[in-house]
């Protein structure tokens, strides 16, 4: 590693005002920074004069299979009304900040600012973590945005000089070694074995419970119950009747609450992992079995995986009741190992009504199923890295699954079009690299390949994976678009015919 036992790298952590912030209009009146108005995170740091244009209802053509502006917005600072805005439309993607400031940018608007309801805080730059837009945007209170909305709708000039700067801090997997007996025996394979130790802080992005931030989400099952579950895996590995014969890795990954920041960082990072790592196991949200059965996902991914369950939950004295899915694709960190297609498993014991709340705490952890599932995976492990330096790992064939019919991730999820790419969720400077294609979705047929870094969708630019989400939920089934990506630093144009879910 490249700090003791912490792999270090950065990553953005929200936003920050620069030396510089200013917002004027017709050169007389000036507005407070701070208290009337703030820049959001993705803002441009810019200096520009432009006449202002009221919106007085949704910004977007609902009706267009493309999103665009209503009326021309070329070279102005469009003043949006949240209120307006929140009546205008049932669709909540085509509400947001973001997607009205998107296709603002892709019209070649000026600018644009948000009037905010009065009983709302003004936006946090400090949590905001998307890729900048090319123009200012800026939120205003109703309070003062009163006297903006008529200097808007007699088409006053504004001046405005912004300053955002990106944060960036250094992040830390921590990882740990448990040197195999007889590692020429095993080849110098290796079982990797881990969980996320991160959470949502004072809540915020990612918060079921919108009316309880600032208060702490501790994360009891989500995932201090993986976190303790992958320690307690690795002292019962230390036990001498359990060494295993060849070299397991243990990794606490974080940033998963983000976006799998960790665990996609190690498998590109980490020397081993391509020719070496013959398994993931990821313990994610293991701590409420309360009698309920334990779900394990990624069974299909080996074809070894369903035989050797059934015969290491056998060895435990009180064997689980156990619900499978083949899938190893899915909203935690095995996602990154299965992109790089290394059989995966993945332990949950299923979400619950504290899921992503300050309610998630020690005192509804299942200790005893707890207890059972540490037993199963230490079993596994066991199978997989053998014992004691002298029984035989089982090898594992891995197995390319072709889930047409499933969503790709939670990002391409929910409703839309159905693509079938894996996108990793770990910023860029801009584009979007996937992880992972479907075989046999829309988006393998028409000749999207992993490592592709999306950079067009329909003709607008692909920022991050915001704006990729925006971009395909904007379309039907159906529709054809074509997608623009870097292939070894070459521009690459492939045509798609979106998908329906099923």
């Amino acid at each position: 590693m490249e700090d003791g036992y912490f792999q270090v790298f950065d990553i953005r952590a929200g936003s920050s005002l620069g030396v510089t912030n200013s917002f004027k209009v017709s050169g007389n009146d000036e507005f407070t920074l701070g208290s009337e108005w703030i820049p959001l995170g993705y803002s441009a740091s810019i200096a520009i004069a432009a006449p202002l244009h009221y919106e007085q209802n949704n910004l977007i053509q609902v009706d267009s299979s493309v999103p665009r502006a209503k009326q021309d917005i070329i070279g102005k600072i469009v003043v949006v009304d949240e209120t307006a805005l929140q009546q205008s439309s049932p669709f909540p993607l085509i509400l947001d900040y973001y997607q009205q400031a998107r296709v603002a940018a892709n019209q070649k608007a000026a600018g644009i600012v948000f009037i905010i309801n009065s009983n709302k805080n003004l936006p946090r730059l400090d949590q905001e973590i998307r890729t900048s837009l090319n123009i200012p945007v800026l939120a205003i209170y109703e309070e003062a945005a009163s006297h903006l909305r008529s200097l808007a709708l007699r088409k006053a000039t504004a001046v405005m000089e912004i300053s955002v700067r990106p944060k960036i801090v250094t992040a830390r997997n921590v990882v740990g070694l448990i040197p195999g007996e007889n590692p020429t025996f095993c080849n110098n394979r290796t079982v990797v074995i881990g969980a996320h130790y991160d959470h949502l802080g004072l809540g915020g992005e990612g918060s079921l419970a919108p009316d309880a931030s600032g208060d702490v989400h501790n994360g009891a099952d989500d995932n201090a119950s993986g976190s303790s579950g992958l320690l307690e895996v690795a002292r019962k590995l230390t036990i001498d009747s359990h060494r295993p014969s060849c070299t397991v890795v243990l990794v606490a990954f974080t940033g998963e609450e983000r976006g799998l920041w960790g665990s996609s960082h190690y498998v590109r990072n980490a020397p081993h992992i391509n020719d070496q790592t013959i398994a993931m196991l990821n313990l994610d949200m293991i701590g409420r079995l309360d009698g309920d059965p334990l779900t394990i996902m990624g069974v299909g991914t080996a074809a070894e995986w369903p035989d050797l369950i059934v015969t290491s939950n056998k060895k435990l004295l009180s064997p689980l009741s156990i619900i499978t899915s083949p899938d190893g694709f899915g909203p935690s960190d095995h996602s990154s190992f299965y992109g790089e297609g290394i059989p995966v498993l993945h332990f949950f014991s299923n979400t619950h009504e504290d899921y992503h709340r300050p309610s998630d705490d020690w005192e509804k952890i299942d200790s005893q199923g707890l207890d059972q599932v540490v037993s199963l995976v230490t079993e596994v492990t066991l199978a997989l890295a053998g014992k004691d330096g002298h029984s035989l790992p089982i090898p594992l064939t891995p197995i390319k699954i072709d889930r047409h019919s499933q969503p790709s991730t939670a990002t391409n999820g929910g409703y839309g079009p159905y693509l079938g790419t894996i996108p990793d969720m770990v910023p860029k400077d801009f584009g979007l690299r996937l992880t992972g294609v479907r075989e046999g979705s829309p988006a393998d047929i028409a000749g999207l390949k992993k490592d592709d870094v999306v950079i067009l969708f329909a003709q607008l630019p692909i920022a991050d994976i915001y704006a990729y989400t925006y971009a395909l939920r904007d379309h039907n089934p159906g529709d054809t678009v074509e997608i623009v990506v870097l292939r070894d630093n070459q521009e690459v144009t492939v045509t798609v015919t979106l998908g329906a879910r099923r």
